[in-house]
């Protein structure tokens, strides 16, 4: 929880403090890759942690990770521009990349069946304080003019995180010999790098159907193909052709993309949307948002109960039918403008998705042994970091459509919530296409997948 915290906060501190690292440093115009090289690096890097996982054992990729992350806040502490700061930002974003799958996978190694649900309600729970901490902090930090500790805060929690994680976590590791996938790994990270990059920067720092951004695609597309050409030959793939041609596995993973792209279309947009059309403080903004994370880890939590009882796939289905019914009522109460309806909706999907991610995760986990659920679990949050991407692009593309066809744009309160309005439906129907990925689970009872898991392991 400890180290998760470390990430939770971090994605949410910084924000606040933008105005003051622009007026210290400068970089107003670059200022969004302060994010962007931050998301890229994290969500690119965690396909080769996990198969390093997998093979070298958890506990070193998770000590990696918090040390390239404590380098990275100590380098964003001192940096002097903002070129160098991004560059930095990279860094920390590595070490992110190791650090959450790790946190998750951990948990499916050491808890048993009935008791992952809980925990991983416990790691969710940090991300809820960390939507309250995250953003005061930065507030106060920033108020103060030592915009620099929101990255020096980390060096003890770091320190802290990673003396516990020695002292208190053993893990017994089959030694073998092993062949690690260099040429898999480095077409792996520069293709979803480049494609990635595409999402995010596409119709922002250039025009979707301009010449760099055909350039980026085409360079992903033609390296990810290499990619999946190198992994039929490789020894130990960094990510095996079995992730995809497995059912459950590329159910759940499709679950995880709409899970990503519904959660960062409400947490880009909600406090648009409420700042522009009822002029609410950023603070309050984000508070409504923030039920949506107070939600998420105590559907989660409970979520055990059920699927223990009527299985993954019948539980998952109930949390998307709530998470519908959660961002319809967005939709539809856009057109008047409250926070508390903001608030009580955003909650309502924050308890849906508890009861889609958690329970698909634990189920692609279960039906794996430990040299396989490092692989499994990266690709699950890396298929919710793509999601996030690519929804962020076209929720972007749809409210700025329709803010291009205003005299006023964003300053118009109408328009705001005619855009908020059209990216809440759009997310609507995210959710709609996330239930068709949940009706394609096999049904198969938690006891029975954990079972054939084990027989199935060259472990076992």
């Amino acid at each position: 929880m400890l180290s998760t915290g470390l990430v939770a906060i971090d994605a949410t501190i910084v924000a606040t403090a933008v105005p003051s690292i622009v007026h210290d440093i400068g970089g107003f115009a670059s200022f969004p890759w302060l994010f962007s090289a931050y998301l890229l690096a994290q969500a690119v890097s965690v396909p080769v942690y996990a198969k390093l996982s997998d093979m070298i054992g958890r506990k070193p990729i998770m000590l990696l990770g918090i040390g390239l992350f404590l380098l990275g806040s100590v380098l964003c502490g001192v940096a002097w521009s903002m070129p160098v700061l991004i560059a930095f930002r990279v860094v920390q974003g590595l070490g992110a990349g190791a650090v959450q799958p790790m946190a998750i996978t951990i948990a499916g190694d050491i808890y048993t069946l009935a008791e992952r649900a809980k925990v991983q309600g416990y790691l969710a729970s940090v991300w809820a304080v960390s939507s309250v901490v995250g953003p005061t902090l930065g507030g106060v930090f920033a108020s103060l003019g030592i915009w620099r500790g929101i990255f020096l805060v980390n060096i003890p929690l770091c320190l802290v995180a990673g003396w516990m994680l020695i002292r208190s976590f053993h893990e017994k590791i089959e030694r073998a010999k092993h062949r690690i996938d260099y040429l898999g790994a480095g077409l792996l990270t520069v293709s979803l790098t480049l494609l990635i990059l595409g999402a995010l920067e596409g119709g922002q720092a250039w025009a979707w159907n301009s010449t760099i951004s055909v350039a980026v695609f085409t360079g992903g597309a033609v390296l990810f193909g290499a990619f999946v050409l190198a992994e039929r030959r490789a020894a130990e793939p960094v990510l095996p052709p079995w992730v995809v041609s497995r059912r459950l596995l590329a159910t759940t993973a499709l679950v995880a993309f709409g899970v990503g792209a519904v959660m960062l279309g409400l947490t880009s947009y909600v406090p648009t949307f409420l700042e522009g059309a009822l002029s609410t403080s950023p603070i309050l903004a984000g508070l409504a948002l923030a039920a949506l994370t107070i939600g998420w880890p105590i559907s989660a939590s409970q979520s055990g109960r059920l699927y223990l009882r009527i299985g993954f796939r019948n539980t998952a289905m109930i949390g998307v039918t709530v998470t519908i019914i959660g961002s319809a009522l967005l939709a539809l109460t856009a057109s008047s403008p409250s926070v508390l309806l903001a608030a009580g909706s955003c909650f309502i999907v924050g308890l849906g998705l508890g009861l889609v991610a958690t329970p698909t995760l634990i189920a692609a986990q279960t039906s794996v042994e430990w040299n396989e659920r490092g692989v499994v679990t990266g690709t699950n949050l890396f298929a919710r970091s793509i999601g996030s991407a690519l929804g962020v692009a076209v929720f972007g593309a749809i409210a700025n459509s329709i803010y291009a066809g205003t005299p006023h744009g964003e300053t118009d309160p109408h328009t705001v919530v005619a855009a908020s309005a059209a990216v809440f439906l759009a997310v609507t129907v995210c959710a709609a296409l996330t239930a068709v990925a949940v009706i394609g689970m096999p049904a198969t009872s938690p006891a029975r997948q954990a079972a054939a898991a084990r027989e199935g392991s060259p472990r076992a």
